[in-house]
């Protein structure tokens, strides 16, 4: 029997995660000896305790937020946030404790300020340079391995192709090798590489040396020839990697993790979890609090105008589904003369007249949607996200298309993907819901910091044209 504390699967701790963790010690002890060069700043024992400190803080955040991880294959600008916001985390961390213990008083607050600027220039930059260090090395063959794919299938060519996209890998790619014919397996896209042979003369390769990491890309249920080859490749120095075919299912921003060592492999996820979450969540609390600081006097007209103009109050809020399908109430400018909230709820059309004269124009500019502000600060929105539905509605769409209850694995957001792609509005058939919700879960897949932004500027000119607005 297999020992228990045999069956784990480690995370890869590579050399540049200790040059990593050496440079952002480097980038703090320079930040401060740029900070003692200012007038009336005193050097002693104190500050190297205040160094070494926040060292040691800067190092525990980091493990906590993923910081010292393998960045390898992950857009650098990832990278630098984690860094950033490792960094923002310990100097918040550092400045409770030293105003309660006052341990910084001696300090100018001039010195202060030039550590932090100091080490946040420092930790965008070394990271940069690590990255252009790495690609000059393997441009120039440094350091290279080779790696072989056993199957010609959709997801070995994929990996392949990621393989090509992410030279910081230092691998240079050999070919392909199967038993299978060409008549079964397809050709292998001439971009991406060529079928060298079979897997016997890949074992062979293997055991001279030549090949030095392997990638297994065969069909899950192919236990019993994944053991075969396990076996054969055994006898060589060859690393082996098994890449799994999760893609058979429809994932949504999977990610995997282990349980006591055992791995284990999200298929439905939040994606907004560790530095990503906390980086969204200040995205949106700051955006929202200006945005609410700009649009203060407008929603105070818009409100007079709504008291004015018919009976009823200003506001309307309604129950919808948030995240993990919890009912929240979204807080609305009331543009209707009724305030359907039950089990029943009639989607607005065009010519609706249930509509005020006001609130056509309210709806028509999307200004009815500014309250749903006061959802973002109060943690159950976002600024960008999958549009919370009617909860009837709900209820009636999760029976008829399959995975639609996904769409509430994030919070919900004033503007989404569906919108700025043409699908807001009314949905008077459901192909218009299937095509809104397909939206709303590749953007759960595909979701950056980056893709918010964009949204938001396409948002904008959504607004403007007025498209499907009524």
């Amino acid at each position: 029997m297999i020992p228990q504390n045999s069956l784990r699967i480690r995370h890869e701790r590579s050399l540049v995660d200790a040059l990593l963790r050496a440079s952002d010690a480097a980038c703090i002890g320079l930040g401060f000896t740029v900070a003692a060069m200012y007038p009336k700043t005193r050097v002693d024992t104190n500050y190297f305790l205040a160094v070494t400190i926040t060292i040691i803080t800067v190092f525990l955040i980091g493990e906590i937020v993923g910081l010292y991880r393998s960045w390898r294959g992950v857009a650098i600008y990832r990278e630098i946030a984690a860094a950033e916001l490792t960094w923002v985390y310990s100097g918040a961390a550092l400045l409770v404790v030293a105003f309660f213990t006052r341990f910084t008083d001696h300090l100018p607050r001039a010195a202060l300020l030039i550590v932090v600027g100091t080490v946040a220039a420092l930790f965008g930059a070394t990271r940069i340079l690590m990255r252009m260090v790495q690609r000059s090395m393997m441009a120039k063959g440094l350091n290279t391995r080779k790696f072989a794919i056993i199957g010609v299938t959709d997801l070995g060519v994929r990996l392949a192709r990621n393989m090509e996209n992410a030279p910081e890998f230092g691998l240079e790619f050999a070919g392909f090798y199967d038993d299978r014919p060409a008549t079964r397996t397809g050709d292998v896209p001439e971009e991406v590489g060529d079928r060298l042979g079979t897997i016997g003369e890949l074992v062979d390769s293997a055991q001279r040396g030549e090949i030095h990491r392997i990638y297994i890309t065969l069909p899950m249920r192919a236990e019993k020839r994944i053991r075969h080859l396990l076996d054969q490749f055994a006898d060589s120095t060859a690393s082996v990697y098994i890449v799994p075919d999760f893609f058979v299912f429809e994932l949504l921003h999977s990610r995997w993790t282990d349980i006591g060592g055992l791995p284990v492999v999200s298929v439905f996820e939040n994606p907004f979890y560790g530095v990503d979450g906390m980086a969204k969540r200040i995205c949106d609390v700051a955006l929202a609090s200006m945005a609410l600081g700009a649009a203060a006097i407008p929603m105070l007209v818009i409100a007079a105008l709504i008291k004015l103009t018919s009976r009823g109050p200003v506001f309307f809020r309604q129950k919808r589904y948030g995240l993990d399908g919890r009912e929240i109430l979204v807080w609305k400018f009331r543009s209707m003369r009724v305030a359907d909230n039950g089990p029943v709820v009639k989607q607005a059309t065009q010519g609706d007249p249930r509509i005020t004269p006001l609130g056509r124009i309210l709806r028509k500019t999307s200004l009815d949607e500014l309250p749903q502000l006061f959802n973002v600060l109060e943690g159950n929105m976002s600024l960008v996200g999958p549009r919370p539905h009617a909860s009837a509605h709900n209820e009636q769409y999760r029976r008829l298309i399959p995975g639609y209850m996904l769409r509430h694995k994030v919070k919900p957001g004033i503007t989404g993907l569906a919108q700025v792609l043409g699908w807001r509005g009314e949905t008077d058939t459901l192909d218009k819901m299937s095509n809104r919700i397909q939206c709303d879960l590749e953007y759960i897949r595909e979701w950056s910091l980056w893709m918010d932004l964009k949204i938001l500027f396409r948002t904008v000119f959504v607004v403007f044209s007025q498209q499907n607005a009524y």
